[in-house]
């Protein structure tokens, strides 16, 4: 059973953060959190993320950046990275976390690109995409209410 989620991003700053209020929204009974590889500790949301989330209902206001530990890895049910090097930095912190460890944007193959310094409109693409991978996670894991343990599981799902 999934109960612990990290979403984790370069400087939780832009893409995690905004994960990390949906997915907790569409999964109130498992604990969401989110961190960054190079995080921006301390830092608030970006403006654009949080404007774009206050737009959609979800308030980041509070947010603040930190750094991903290997500790944080170790209680994680399940960890979303946004792109393959994110996986391969967080399987190389921790790697007990293999098979825990997948992309937001896994189940449409996709990575979620990093909005940060490039304006509304990456933001709002960003954004889309996460809102995709949200979705698509949110769904498997209602139904399953498994642990992923392996890789393929997930496409079998």
């Amino acid at each position: 059973m999934i109960r612990s989620i990290l979403v984790v991003c370069i400087g939780n700053i832009c893409r995690s953060p905004m994960a990390e209020a949906m997915l907790a929204s569409a999964l109130p009974d498992c604990i969401v959190q989110s961190a960054g590889v190079g995080a921006l500790v301390g830092e608030q949301a970006d403006p654009f993320a949080r404007e774009l989330m206050r737009e959609r209902g979800f308030d980041i206001e509070g947010h603040r950046a930190r750094q991903l530990l290997r500790s944080h890895c170790m209680h994680a049910d399940l960890m979303l990275v946004m792109d393959m090097e994110q996986k391969r930095y967080v399987e190389r912190l921790n790697p007990l976390s293999r098979g825990r460890v997948f992309r937001l944007g896994e189940f449409g193959d996709a990575d979620i690109q990093d909005p940060f310094r490039r304006g509304r409109e990456a933001f709002e693409t960003a954004l889309d995409s996460i809102e995709k991978g949200v979705s698509a996670w949110s769904e498997r894991i209602a139904i399953s209410g498994q642990r992923i343990t392996e890789p393929d599981a997930v496409h079998k799902r």
